[in-house]
């Protein structure tokens, strides 16, 4: 008869004396597999064999479909259900599926309402551990996600790559009302507002109301009067930093915008198109004595 052995603290039952040792590190924190590159602990050896891969750049594991590879067996097997389009675990509240027990875990927060990770500084909650770490950046300022056509800097990978399709050009978002199109879901939504009449963020001064939260809140700076955006140079103050960055080419002499008949070139967009009607021949306003 096979001998069983049993956590004191939790009473899991594990098949041998060295999977029990390796269990109840989870209860005494003790992680004794060092990595010398980064000082990262581990409970377990095979843990720190896997991690050690981030360090080497080995990634043994190779999808045969799109030969995308990985550094642990775990991440490829997950990895394929994209592939076969296998979502097995689903939410008994709302019925959404997930390929990953982790991700089901993760989304059920959403309606019990649990947020375990806690920013030690604004005390800031998350539902998951990589919010937690990418809220993080605001607080130490580290971008450490860097574009190679532009060298700019952002603190979420999914920040760059939305980013990105500002050198590529990619659009993948297409309204089905009018079929424009848009490199961001959220700009999209935004968007289908206009066609709807949806204007869902109210000023609670004036009641006005915006279809856009960003909207509303450069809004609510008229009654406060806040003018948050400084000019480095003059120390001149706006309401809104696309004004702010018009307003920094007078002391940088850019002229961005440009006539394509006589190359006469102008700081805002705005008098540009006052400038076409030159070479269009209108006269939109006239005296009507």
């Amino acid at each position: 008869m096979e001998c069983l052995h049993r956590c004191d603290v939790c009473n899991k039952i594990f098949s041998s004396t060295n999977k029990l040792k390796v269990h109840q590190r989870v209860h005494t924190g003790v992680r004794p597999y060092h990595c010398d590159v980064c000082n990262r602990t581990f409970s377990e050896k095979s843990k720190l064999e896997v991690h050690q891969r981030v360090h080497t750049g080995e990634r043994p594991y190779c999808c045969d479909v799109c030969n995308t590879t990985f550094i642990e067996k775990r991440s490829l097997k997950v990895h394929i259900s994209v592939h076969i389009g296998e979502h097995p675990y689903r939410c008994d509240i709302c019925n959404k599926t997930y390929s990953e027990t982790s991700k089901l875990k993760v989304h059920q927060r959403v309606h019990t309402g649990e947020r375990p990770y806690c920013c030690d500084v604004c005390n800031k909650t998350f539902i998951e551990t990589s919010k937690l770490k990418a809220h993080q950046r605001v607080h130490t300022g580290e971008r450490p996600f860097r574009c190679d056509e532009c060298d700019k800097t952002f603190s979420r990978k999914s920040n760059l790559k939305v980013h990105q399709r500002v050198h590529t050009g990619e659009r993948p978002y297409r309204c089905d009302v009018c079929n424009k199109t848009f490199s961001e879901t959220g700009v999209l939504k935004i968007h289908q507002r206009v066609h709807t009449g949806e204007r869902p963020y109210r000023c609670g001064e004036c009641n006005i109301t915006f279809s856009a939260a960003s909207s509303l809140k450069v809004h609510q700076l008229v009654h406060t009067g806040e003018r948050p955006f400084r000019c480095d140079v003059c120390k001149k103050t706006f309401s809104r930093k696309s004004n702010l960055r018009v307003h920094q080419r007078v002391h940088t002499g850019e002229r961005p915008y440009c006539c394509d008949v006589c190359k006469k070139r102008f700081k805002k967009l705005e008098h540009l198109q006052v400038h076409q009607r030159v070479h269009a021949g209108e006269h939109p306003h006239y005296c009507n004595v």
